[in-house]
């Protein structure tokens, strides 16, 4: 099982014209194994693009993603890994939702499905990232 950041599944939602192959081909890929992970933040993010909860209901049917809680250890870490973005010098006083997905993936012990490395290597360097290749800009 894979956590899908919401860019992903954006990319395919929208087609996006750089990213949607990227992203549609390793989405399947983890698909076909199985059920992937979203979590309250990745549902907030796409339910953002539309005006029913049915509609992200059916962008993100049960058969193929699992609804996870963020558990209280990993809004924990987020706040840990945030406190020490602000001591680099961030100047974002509310915790980014990346900072609380990629905080989920590690405390659950599962990849990440992403194509923003930047800020998850930084803030969890011992989170397992599914993402392009650093190079990679145009679609596949």
């Amino acid at each position: 099982m894979v956590l899908v950041d919401s860019n992903v599944l954006l990319d395919v939602i929208t087609a996006d014209p750089i990213w949607s192959g990227w992203s549609a081909e390793a989405l399947q890929r983890h698909l076909d194994a199985g059920p992937a992970a979203i979590n309250a933040i990745v549902y907030a993010e796409i339910a953002f693009a539309v005006e029913r909860i049915e509609d992200v209901d059916n962008l993100l049917p049960s058969h193929l993603y699992r609804y996870l809680s963020i558990p209280r250890e990993a809004s924990f870490l987020a706040a840990r890994a945030h406190a020490a973005y602000r001591e680099r010098g961030g100047q974002r006083k509310m915790i980014l939702p990346d900072v609380l997905i990629g905080a989920h993936a590690l405390v659950a012990g599962i990849p990440l499905l992403t194509r923003d490395q930047r800020r998850y290597r930084q803030a969890f360097p011992g989170l397992t990232l599914i993402s392009p290749d650093p190079g990679a800009t145009a679609a596949r």
